[in-house]
């Protein structure tokens, strides 16, 4: 018989031993289960040198402290990811940046800033991103983040380079009169990190599982109805995509973004040009950032509803548009995202 009270040899490996066993149990175990069952979705695309840079700096500059990067099966997590997470969504932190260190876990435990699962489809605009690091109230007027900018530099306007990045900064903005403000490198690489941040569809044919089911008298979940499916919201597609950049009100920001509100383009009667610039993108208006192509992010009734409720509100008033028309258009400027 063992006395632990005397013979602490063997207590200590006894103590080991059950710690040997409870790991591997309950960490290790699991961690080769998830590692073996679970591979990347057949769209998921690797990260890319400059992408795993923002990783770090991301890491490095304490986003994780602020913003998770789940998306939960309940109901108000709707608004962050077309689908709740699952396993193969994360299926890159199993690429170690060396053999001394794994890729730190983002998924977060607090949303004082917004989850970022889906951020570079729902802000997919880099000049938007690059803004918004250098003073997010700028362009979210209540945000509480703080400014990142020594990840900017103020150079005078001779001295900018055609390889610079220049951040659309309003003028009355900038700390020194006649300066533009350029990214570094490593807000280059941060911006790049966070429009990589998408959802990758699920595999042809597959369904997503719903977020959250409508409780029946048992109390168990009720499957959705078949049959048509709902109307696309175009309001909630344009808060969602679109007012980030041209604001709540449609009204832009001056220097920055253009105003959608009595804008001659989205007036116009023929609304072709207006749904090759939201397919396309644009960025020949002067002294304006350029606007991101939505072909990739949008699908052709999300793109002709957001197109219809533009038109139709703000104090606009143009011809709607349909979902035949933006597929038709989609075939000649983004083929490679017809689906």
């Amino acid at each position: 018989m063992i006395n632990f009270h005397k013979d602490h040899a063997n207590l200590v490996n006894v103590a080991l031993l059950v710690f040997a066993l409870l790991s591997t149990g309950i960490a290790v175990a699991p961690a080769l289960t998830m590692q073996d069952n679970n591979a990347p979705l057949p769209d998921m695309p690797k990260m890319t040198d400059q992408e795993r840079r923002g990783l770090s700096i991301y890491v490095a500059e304490g986003c994780i402290g602020c913003h998770t990067q789940q998306v939960r099966n309940i109901e108000m997590d709707k608004t962050w990811g077309d689908r709740p997470s699952m396993p193969s969504d994360y299926f890159y932190s199993k690429e170690r940046p060396n053999i001394w260190q794994a890729t730190p876990s983002l998924l977060g435990s607090e949303r004082t800033g917004p989850d970022l699962t889906n951020v570079g489809k729902r802000q997919a605009s880099e000049a938007w991103q690059m803004l918004h690091l250098y003073n997010p109230r700028l362009v979210v007027k209540g945000s509480v983040m703080p400014r990142y900018g020594w990840l900017f530099q103020e150079v005078d306007s001779a001295r900018v380079k055609p390889a610079d990045v220049v951040v659309a900064v309003p003028a009355d903005q900038v700390d020194k009169p006649g300066t533009k403000v350029i990214a570094t490198d490593h807000a280059k690489d941060l911006v790049a990190y966070l429009l990589s941040l998408k959802q990758a569809p699920l595999p042809s044919g597959t369904v997503a599982p719903e977020f959250i089911a409508t409780p029946g008298p048992n109390g168990k979940p009720v499957p959705a109805a078949a049959g048509t499916p709902a109307a696309v919201d175009g309001a909630a597609v344009f808060s969602q995509v679109c007012a980030a950049c041209h604001q709540p009100d449609a009204k832009g920001l001056p220097g920055a973004f253009p105003p959608l509100a009595g804008s001659p383009v989205v007036n116009d009667k023929d609304a072709l040009k207006m749904v090759d610039i939201v397919l396309g993108g644009y960025s020949g208006r002067p002294g304006y950032g350029p606007m991101p192509p939505q072909a990739e992010n949008l699908n052709n009734e999300e793109i002709a509803a957001v197109i219809n409720y533009v038109k139709s509100h703000f104090g606009n008033e143009a011809p709607a548009t349909d979902a035949a028309t933006v597929k038709s258009q989609r075939a000649v400027i983004a083929p490679q995202t017809a689906k």
